[in-house]
């Protein structure tokens, strides 16, 4: 019996699911996605695909001391936040991000769940778990069924 979501064998696969993620067409649908794991899962590691199928080309660095790493992209603004080091969600307002939420900017929260009460509620929410030797990569909210058939096998 197969489980739901996707089998990520390594970093490169995980990247390669980013890139997928990057070129579905209901990404244009979502505004927040909300990015669940444990630490070392590989949260980072499917943003640096995403991005880089984005057109990013620099480097992609974990937000974790900085809470925020923002790309401007052709057209789009992306928004990278590691919440990992929040203590209280109203932390958060200082960071001055909350009007930067519009059609042309993406946000990909990881540990979304230090925000509760500040952030808005997701259209994606892409969870990495342990699968034996790798990951295992499911979507749910909203946009999760559409997103999850547009990646089909990736």
């Amino acid at each position: 019996m197969s489980r739901p979501g996707f089998f990520l064998a390594d970093a490169e696969a995980t990247e390669r699911a980013g890139a997928a993620l990057a070129q579905c067409p209901g990404l244009k649908q979502v505004r927040q996605i909300h990015l669940q794991g444990d630490l070392g899962a590989g949260k980072t590691t499917l943003v640096r695909g995403l991005l880089h199928a984005l057109g990013h080309r620099g480097t992609v660095r974990s937000p974790t001391y900085t809470l925020l790493e923002p790309y401007e992209l052709p057209g789009l603004t992306v928004l990278h936040f590691d919440l990992y080091r929040v203590a209280d969600p109203e932390e958060l307002e200082y960071l001055g991000v909350r009007e930067q939420s519009d059609a042309r900017t993406l946000w990909l929260v990881e540990w979304p769940d230090r925000g509760a009460g500040w952030l808005p509620a997701p259209e994606l929410v892409a969870s990495l778990r342990q699968d034996g030797d790798g990951r295992r990569l499911s979507f749910s909210g909203p946009q999760a069924g559409t997103i999850s058939a547009q990646m089909g096998d990736f």
